[in-house]
């Protein structure tokens, strides 16, 4: 089993990370970055109050992790993540790059009709969330034969890969500006915690990032809404860092969860503590697949016709199907 890919030097910041490791590791531009976009604590303030109001919006659908476990794909979920989170640091794609894939990624199979995953289906979805996120999130795309360069096993045309695309945008119904785990890191490290110096405060968001992206692989923290998973992750942190004041810290993080929320950050953070422990290191590995068919190649990533993958198997309307539907109403 890979590791969790949330080694120090892997995920280090520019300016702490050790150079002579810069031919063996990537790492996630602007990660533990410590600038503000918002200039005052009231701004940040507002806009916690904002990515609240919509973060349950942008959760998958009610029964997730029922649907995972009962169709045996928790362990493809998580290798779907480790994929996007490496595929990002290859790439050089920002961190906020991997949580809205993964947003995306869980959201479509939430909604998913599909009771048969075969591995190509999520490696296609995979690759189309990554997609769809680079555009939304980066200014410099990479192609998509260079998204899919590494670590899967199958090879998909861009004409097919631009199909899910669309198959995944309407599933989303558009709707891509996701609040994340990751929307609260900058926020509440910003101005809320702004009385550490310069290097703790660089440190707390470079340690706080690697928490969140270990939450992402795990499946246990999928029903808890992003901003309990994201004061967890501080609470940790804050009391490695600063043992001896992150209570005054934690009381301002605190103040900004309603009090029928406490529990689920305690919750969080119970099993955030419990990690250090790979949470597959145990799991006996068998991915439960359905075998491929025939049109999708495994090993050889010989380019697939759009002709040879049929995109219905994932039990969604077909790109341009409602479209089609409306206008034989309207005639």
């Amino acid at each position: 089993m890979e590791s969790l890919l949330c080694d120090e030097v892997w995920l280090s910041s520019p300016e702490t990370r050790d150079l002579s490791h810069e031919t063996e590791h990537c790492t996630l531009k602007d990660y533990g970055s410590a600038d503000s976009f918002y200039t005052t604590k009231e701004d940040s303030e507002q806009a916690i109050v904002i990515c609240l109001e919509k973060e349950l919006s942008y959760m998958p659908e009610p029964g997730y992790l029922d649907y995972l476990q009962s169709n045996h794909l928790v362990f493809p979920r998580f290798r779907a993540v480790q994929w996007l989170i490496k595929t990002c640091s290859r790439l050089n794609f920002s961190i906020g790059t991997v949580f809205k894939a993964v947003n995306y990624l869980d959201r479509f199979i939430s909604t998913n009709q599909c009771q048969e995953w075969k591995k190509w289906m999520v490696e296609l979805l995979s690759i189309s969330c990554l997609s769809i996120a680079s555009k939304f999130n980066e200014t410099s795309l990479a192609s998509l034969d260079e998204l899919q360069m590494e670590d899967l096993e199958h090879c998909f045309q861009s004409s097919t890969i631009q199909q899910m695309e669309l198959m995944v945008l309407q599933a989303l119904k558009w709707r891509l500006g996701s609040t994340t785990t990751y929307s609260y890191t900058e926020l509440i490290t910003s101005n809320i915690i702004c009385d550490l110096n310069y290097h703790l405060h660089k440190e707390l968001i470079n340690q706080v990032n690697k928490t969140l992206l270990k939450s992402i692989l795990d499946f246990k923290l999928l029903p808890y809404p992003p901003s309990l998973v994201a004061a967890s992750a501080l609470w940790c942190n804050l009391e490695e860092l600063i043992p001896s004041s992150y209570t005054v810290h934690l009381t301002k993080i605190m103040k900004l969860i309603s009090q029928d929320q406490k529990d689920g950050i305690l919750e969080c953070r119970g099993i955030m503590k419990a990690w250090p422990v790979h949470p597959f290191c145990n799991m006996k590995v068998s991915e439960q697949y359905p075998s491929s068919p025939v049109t999708v190649l495994l090993m050889e990533r010989i380019d697939i016709n759009d002709c040879q993958v049929d995109l219905s198997v994932f039990g969604m309307p077909l790109p341009g199907s409602n479209g089609n539907k409306r206008k034989r109403e309207e005639e």
